[in-house]
């Protein structure tokens, strides 16, 4: 493992505007550095950089932390990863070892994938895969593209995944489990036979499933699929992402398709930043892997009925996640994979070159099973838009969406605007009371992390800390303030940058400090603001002492007891709520 004292050389030889500027362009305005904050969709420069205290800041989503922490979300990768990166920027020698964790349960699951996968390569590439080998070669699949996806080989009865399993000592129920077998009259069967093998892999690489496709005549399903089990689960992948990840960080920018083999024609046709789903609408976890991506989203579904409807619904997902999804909508063939066979790879990139807006989407999604020269279809088509609109907070895409709907249909722009009002009046009241509920219940909240950043950035707010409160009720502000007294202590100073790199493998303080730096709308750092703080939290805590006492007074059977409660009751009361001079 490397040390503390290692990471800090790393930091300090790093300046952190000439590593972020490696990634985003920086302006220089006073003492400061700006550049449009990769962490969201930004069209202004909202992220600050600071040199003096190494440092970086995003007005507007909250983003900030020190080098590590900016090279850690930028490139999807942990703490330590990042330091590496960053200590190969800077030419420093990086002593750390780090190791691609395995798997530490379901074990025997991935073992059993891996062994499967191999099994039904060697098929392929033996005498009994020339005709599967054939049909891939007709169908545009070479040696390459074999090798590149794991492609494989589920033969027949005399050469069955099965048999080598469990003379492997691996048990039926786990293979049962994970979809490999089926068992009829206690008779063990493959699931996958005569079928081309398409391995599944998670977000890691690791083989979970696979999908079976048959190759010669046959009256069976053409496709396959393994089913959910510890290790597989549709809604946290999505299929090539182990392959396409750098690509997509190069090009900034993902391809969103339906089926493997879209993602797989595409891949090997140089189109590699390109990502499928498998087989549903998108969930939050592939959301949440598609924002860690921070590229643009291209979204191209299928060209028929079924596509139209799954493009808008995963771009309604996309969109109330905050996220701008871009859409292609092909012609003439039904996915990509028919696409680019008929027509080519230059042209499928032409089409992604010139993708629509998912705004633009809508306006013609919207006229689906619509008869628009009939009033009560234009009516409930418009009305569509306007509702769509409320979640648009552009003012100017809305303005000319509204203009553009009174010029093409011979609405009143002044009623489609009272029209746009209720929707977003209603809105807004929703919004404002849910504020004031949040401010409300987080005042105290607010006020110990004001105190606990107030620390992290200068020692005598750590000593002003000790002499009028000392400590929090809640186990995450103390462990928190805890381990910045340590640091202060050990290092007779502290400062924001360091002790960032202080606590990142502090897993049980980590995320909540950086969720107090993230937060923090402090811009000076105020002694009078700070005794502000620190008295709303000592008012809070000492209700909460207040309601134990009475509690304890309530329940106590000893008079003599009963008085020095009552005593102490009286004091904190004088002292601590509303009495201070």
């Amino acid at each position: 493992m490397i040390t503390d004292e290692e990471i800090e050389k790393v930091r300090k030889s790093a300046n952190i505007v000439d590593i972020i500027s490696g990634y985003v362009p920086l302006t220089q305005k006073g003492k400061n550095y700006f550049g449009v904050c990769p962490f969201h969709e930004d069209h202004s420069p909202s992220m600050s950089v600071s040199e003096e205290k190494q440092i970086y800041k995003c007005f507007s989503c909250g983003a900030a932390g020190n080098v590590f922490t900016f090279v850690s979300e930028y490139e999807n990768v942990k703490f330590l990863e990042a330091v590496k990166i960053v200590a190969d920027k800077c030419g420093i020698p990086f002593h750390g070892v780090i190791k691609k964790e395995k798997p530490k349960v379901h074990q025997d699951e991935y073992e059993i994938m891996n062994l499967a996968l191999k099994f039904y390569q060697n098929n392929l590439h033996s005498e009994a895969g020339v005709t599967a080998k054939e049909y891939l070669k007709k169908r545009a699949l070479d040696d390459e593209v074999i090798k590149d996806f794991d492609l494989g080989l589920a033969m027949g009865k005399n050469m069955s995944l099965h048999q080598l399993l469990l003379n492997k000592k691996y048990s039926v129920d786990t293979l049962l489990r994970l979809g490999l077998v089926n068992q009829n009259d206690g008779y063990v069967n493959d699931v996958f036979r005569e079928r081309i093998m398409f391995p599944i892999h998670d977000l890691e690489g690791n083989v979970v499933g696979f999908t079976g496709r048959i190759y010669q005549d046959s009256n069976q399903a053409k496709y396959i699929n393994s089913k959910e089990s510890d290790i597989f689960k549709k809604g946290q992948i999505l299929f090539n992402y182990h392959r396409a990840k750098q690509e997509i960080k190069r090009k900034k920018e993902v391809i969103l398709v339906e089926g493997n083999m879209d993602a797989i024609r595409m891949y090997a046709s140089g189109i590699k930043n390109v990502v499928a789903l498998m087989g549903t609408s998108l969930t939050k976890e592939q959301v949440q892997v598609i924002k860690g991506m921070r590229a643009k989203i291209v979204l191209m579904f299928d060209n028929d009925s079924a596509g139209e409807i799954a493009t808008y619904q995963n771009g309604t997902i996309l969109e109330d996640a905050g996220l701008v999804p871009y859409i292609v909508r092909l012609s003439g063939k039904k996915d990509p994979d028919e696409y680019i066979i008929h027509y080519g790879v230059e042209a499928i990139e032409e089409n992604i070159r010139s993708p629509i807006s998912f705004l633009d989407f809508k306006l013609k999604y919207f006229k689906r099973d619509k008869d628009l020269s009939k009033v009560d279809d234009l009516a409930s088509y418009i009305k569509e838009i306007i509702g769509d609109l409320k979640k648009i907070p552009d003012e100017i895409t809305r303005e000319l969406t509204l203009k553009k709907i009174s010029e093409d249909y011979g609405v009143s722009l002044d009623l489609l605007y009272r029209e746009l009002g209720k929707v977003s009046t209603k809105k807004n009241v929703v919004v404002q009371e849910k504020k004031l509920e949040k401010e409300k219940i987080s005042k105290y909240d607010k006020a110990c992390q004001n105190i606990i950043y107030f620390m992290m950035n200068d020692g005598k707010f750590i000593l002003k800390f000790q002499k009028d409160l000392g400590y929090f009720h809640e186990k995450k502000y103390r462990s928190i303030a805890n381990e910045i007294i340590y640091y202060y202590e050990a290092n007779k100073d502290i400062e924001l940058s360091s002790f960032i790199s202080f606590i990142s493998t502090k897993d049980y303080i980590f995320d909540d400090a950086m969720e107090i730096i993230k937060t923090s709308k402090v811009n000076d750092l105020d002694m009078k603001a700070f005794d502000e703080f620190i008295l709303v939290a000592k008012k809070e805590m000492a209700k909460e002492e207040i309601k134990s006492l009475k509690q304890q007074i309530a329940n106590c059977t000893d008079a003599n007891e009963e008085i020095e409660l009552a005593q102490k009751l009286l004091n904190l009361k004088r002292g601590c709520v509303g009495n201070e001079k």
